[in-house]
């Protein structure tokens, strides 16, 4: 299916999400859907609970796969929520996956303050110049091996501008949230080559079912673990800090990997805490 045929799938099963009717989606007969890494038959969770969407909205698609991706807000009666929508159409423009991360701060073992949730044009845009496929999960799936275990050694390549917003919270080059994260001053590489996040263990259960590349976007889902042993470690600038995390933990996570001209330009992640190793069901699919 092309791009608006795509979107049009997508706009329905919006407007049917934003009614709580999940019967007027346009399934497939045997449709799989998941609600923060659980799934559920159709119509459970959110779908009882919505009040509305929020008027953030960001949609991507991949004409090749049938793949839908989709990050914006969902408002239930407690608060206003991060929201990552992945769907899969088939040949004959049914549903037949959707994924959602719902990122409820008052669920969250891990809750980020402030959270700003607004339209950047970086990821409205096509790609100036746009990558290969192969490419483009080359540089996510570098992103991620960064991200492991993080000793200082850079595995993709960063746009001297990357930005990344993590559950609406700016983490990079925002030196006016330093006060919660030290390193939110500093732009994406020079946060990664300092190593701060070397307590994380691992990222597994990778995948990367949507790459838009008209867009430049890549849509990834993983899992990172902590073990939650490391206490006091050393930055590759010679200063000593203590680890955020001191207990068995996983995050799972809906992530998106804006590239151009070969690099990586934004970086938009939604994430919950879940128990420790907690697998994926689309694994084992």
């Amino acid at each position: 299916m092309d791009r608006n045929a795509l979107y049009q799938v997508l706009d329905d099963y919006l407007h049917a999400l934003d009614k709580g009717d999940a019967s007027a989606v346009n399934w497939s007969d045997h449709p799989l859907t998941s609600e923060n890494n659980v799934m559920l038959e159709r119509g459970d969770g959110v779908w009882q609970t919505i009040d509305r969407l929020g008027e953030y909205q960001l949609r991507f698609a991949d004409s090749q796969t049938g793949g839908i991706g989709y990050f914006g807000t969902i408002v239930e009666p407690m608060e206003e929520s991060a929201f990552s929508l992945r769907l899969k159409v088939d040949d004959d423009g049914k549903v037949s996956e959707s994924e959602m991360v719902i990122v409820r701060n008052s669920d969250s073992g891990l809750v980020l303050p402030n959270p700003q949730f607004y339209t950047k044009p970086i990821l409205e845009a096509n790609a100036q110049a746009p990558s290969s496929r192969a490419e483009m999960e080359r540089l996510s799936n570098g992103y991620f091996e960064t991200l492991e275990l993080n000793d200082g050694e850079i595995h993709t390549r960063f746009h001297p501008d990357c930005n990344r917003v993590e559950n609406g919270f700016q983490s990079t080059n925002a030196p006016e949230n330093a006060g919660i994260i030290p390193t939110t001053g500093m732009g994406c590489e020079e946060q990664f080559r300092l190593g701060f996040y070397r307590y994380d263990d691992r990222l597994r259960a990778r995948r990367f079912p949507l790459i838009d590349e008209e867009r430049g976007i890549v849509m990834a889902h993983g899992f990172i673990d902590h073990c939650g042993a490391l206490d006091r470690y050393q930055l590759t600038n010679g200063k000593w800090v203590e680890s955020f995390i001191r207990r068995p933990h996983s995050f799972y996570l809906a992530e998106i990997f804006k590239i151009d001209h070969g690099m990586i330009c934004q970086i938009e992640a939604n994430f919950i805490t879940v128990p420790y190793h907690m697998p994926s069901p689309w694994d084992a699919l």
